[in-house]
């Protein structure tokens, strides 16, 4: 794989992918369920997300949770729609998204799990060219540490990056909304809703390709500087978007294997 070119404490993109849209965007529906999903999880308290990541500093408003787990969850929702769109008889075999809403010390198994097999969705920006893994959460099998202690699986077979368009936090900030623990929710609705989101699927990487990245420690330090301009506020595992393979790719195995 690919490493991050770097200079002294500074790391800079080499092997990216295009963003394309996936059409058709999002529907107004989907958008309200997921609206209020991420509202649930952060403004109105029903709910909750770590404030921080795992050995991160940064200490997230409640607007911030708000966008992060508004875009996290359509991103397993395009997930959930590629596989409708590529495959129908798997897509039926998929467990769809799941809306409802945890505690702070609970969480779902997985993010989407067909049959035996469990995906991780991870997203970003339409931007965005990282898969990035918070390296305290992971082991060297592999395994997802928290979920260890909870007897969850802690085995994931395929993790999928997503990137999501428009850019959530440039809107909420453009509107002086980024930063805040209290707003108004017909107004946050109408912002969202002034927007058409779409996706892409840059690829997907295997948990055979995740050992190999934990065993060479292909890392972002706590601290280093990505891109001139983003710094890194916990170590992360990376994996660029030109290192991912193709998930219709992958679903054209999977038909022939389930």
């Amino acid at each position: 794989m690919h490493r991050l070119t770097q200079r002294e404490n500074h790391y800079s993109l080499n092997y990216k992918r295009e963003y394309m849209n996936f059409f058709p965007h999002f529907k107004d529906e989907t958008i309200d369920d997921v609206f209020e999903f991420a509202y649930a999880m952060s403004f109105a308290k029903k709910g909750a997300h770590r404030d921080h990541r795992s050995g991160g500093t940064h200490h997230r408003k409640n607007s911030e949770i708000f966008i992060n787990a508004f875009q996290g969850k359509l991103s397993e929702l395009a997930v959930y729609n590629y596989f409708f769109q590529f495959n129908r008889a798997l897509y039926q075999q998929l467990s769809p998204p799941n809306f409802d809403v945890y505690g702070l010390l609970e969480w779902d198994d997985c993010d989407l799990q067909l049959k035996e097999k469990y995906f991780s969705i991870k997203s970003t920006k339409y931007y965005g060219n990282l898969l990035l893994l918070e390296c305290k959460d992971w082991n060297k099998l592999g395994q997802y540490k928290p979920n260890l202690k909870t007897g969850k699986p802690a085995f994931f077979d395929f993790f999928v990056l997503v990137r999501i368009k428009s850019d959530g936090d440039n809107l909420l900030k453009s509107n002086k909304y980024l930063y805040v623990n209290t707003i108004n929710k017909q107004e946050l609705l109408q912002l969202i809703k002034s927007q058409r989101w779409y996706f892409d699927i840059p690829g997907y990487l295997t948990h055979k390709d995740l050992v190999e990245v934990i065993t060479c420690q292909q890392l972002l330090p706590q601290g280093a500087i990505l891109n001139k301009k983003t710094k890194v506020d916990a170590d992360n595992y990376y994996i660029q978007s030109g290192d991912l393979s193709s998930l219709e790719q992958l679903i054209l195995e999977m038909k022939n294997e389930l």
